[in-house]
């Protein structure tokens, strides 16, 4: 599982050194390639407002109605920006710098937009955009789908030729196309959009694939032209349960937006910076369930970029370092499964609470040899079936056993296993997503 970082409010397109170098101090290894950096939506939504002249018609858009040609020149060009030669500077530096970029954002307009003329360059530039991901070594490519201009209940229509045309140009550059669900904005309000259903969203990914390989596919590829990007934000938006989305997402799913903001206003805040009232306004259990249950393996990206522009530059580099610690978190608690099959054998550490969880959620999947603990009028006794033993025991493991710290001093007990010569893998169990809790914890005094 790649962990995936944004780069906007980190590194400015055209002098990303001191970016980039701040990143790979960080540790981290793959960006988002971006397009918005180079083609934002604010661009978009004031591109040829001063030039376009009363009475003139919109230009064809693919997945739309054709209307009459325009009575001027097209306000907008066929050929958009020359993304890659815009992009390479930073492409450079990445290169240098060792950073992929597994996930590349096509460039797209803003909830709010008001403008039904721009569905046209917004093909063009997906097109380039897709280009430019097979030069820059982009797997998978987020294309939102089109909604400006277009009526509820012809979505659809719309957005399958829109979708079906970029088709052609992602399996030339072997690039899979990833929609993501959208919010739509009515009167400041943010409300349900296009493909924020679930159900509807899966529908198009295996129409998409199911029509691109009649049109142009012999025989089934190794992987479908077509996917999707869940964007956790959107879905706190839109008031979504995202264990049930994600569960009806299941193997479509590719890649996954991890970002904070308060249910109301857009925004892109580092995950567990928005809270209210000592609780965080983002249902990351439920998320991370859902993640589990699916067995996700694709692309995490995370989106912390209204956090870092909050903070002052000098401060950015400590905050990428967090920011590549929540990363590596999310990934632990998404694999945690992962984690356990990973040993031969396991022994925990410990014989409370956190024990009695990793009993009851995975005991029977994955047996523990014994427990052990520092108290020693548990030496002897039984937990949870288990026989508690004292810290030595865990010399007597052979070394493919891995001792799993079920105790939130985990840092300080690792600190005393190695002193005691213990050279076993040691892993923390700490896992704050399990499928069920235990409700009455255990209280004992030392």
């Amino acid at each position: 599982m790649n962990v995936i970082y944004t780069p906007a409010g980190i590194i400015h397109g055209t002098r990303p050194g001191q970016g980039i170098m701040d990143i790979r101090a960080a540790g981290l290894e793959h960006m988002l390639l971006d397009m918005t950096m180079f083609c934002s939506p604010w661009e978009l939504e004031n591109m040829g407002k001063d030039k376009k002249k009363p009475g003139t018609k919109a230009k064809s858009t693919p997945g739309m109605k054709t209307e009459s040609k325009p009575d001027t020149k097209p306000l907008i060009s066929e050929t958009p920006w020359e993304l890659y030669n815009h992009m390479k500077p930073m492409l450079d530096q990445y290169e240098k710098a060792g950073i992929s970029t597994p996930v590349a954002r096509a460039p797209y307009l803003l909830w709010n937009t008001e403008r039904e003329d721009l569905n046209h360059l917004l093909f063009c530039l997906a097109q380039e955009s897709i280009r430019v991901c097979k030069k820059a070594g982009c797997k998978y490519i987020i294309i939102r789908p089109l909604s400006s201009g277009i009526k509820r209940g012809e979505e659809w229509e719309a957005n399958k030729t829109f979708y079906l045309k970029l088709a052609d140009t992602a399996r030339e550059n072997h690039v899979v196309i990833l929609l993501e669900n959208q919010c739509r904005d009515v009167n400041g309000h943010l409300v349900r959009g296009v493909c924020s259903d679930a159900v509807e969203a899966g529908t198009w990914v295996d129409r998409l694939n199911q029509l691109s390989q009649t049109a142009g596919e012999t025989q089934k590829e190794e992987e479908d032209r077509f996917g999707f990007c869940m964007d956790a934000g959107t879905c706190n938006l839109c008031a979504q349960n995202m264990q049930e989305f994600l569960l009806s997402m299941g193997s479509r799913l590719k890649a996954v937006i991890l970002r904070d903001c308060d249910g109301q206003k857009e925004s892109s805040m580092l995950p567990f910076t928005c809270s209210g009232f000592g609780q965080t306004n983002t249902d990351w259990l439920g998320l991370i369930r859902g993640l589990r249950a699916i067995s996700f393996d694709g692309q995490l990206i995370l989106n912390g970029s209204t956090t870092a522009g909050f903070f002052s530059p000098l401060l950015r580099p400590q905050l990428l370092q967090l920011t590549k610690a929540v990363g590596d978190y999310f990934r632990w608690q998404i694999e945690m499964e992962n984690l356990l099959k990973k040993y031969n054998s396991i022994a925990l550490f410990g014989a409370g609470n956190m024990c009695r969880n990793y009993m009851k959620c995975y005991g029977t999947l994955y047996p523990p040899l014994f427990t052990c603990d520092n108290n020693s009028r548990l030496w002897g006794t039984e937990f949870c079936g288990l026989e508690v033993k004292p810290p030595k025991s865990l010399k007597d493991l052979p070394k493919d056993c891995g001792i799993f710290i079920c105790n939130i001093y985990y840092r300080e007990i690792e600190k005393q296993l190695r002193d005691m010569g213990i050279d076993n893998a040691i892993e923390y169990f700490n896992d704050e997503y399990m499928p069920s809790f235990y409700f009455d914890r255990i209280e004992r005094g030392e």
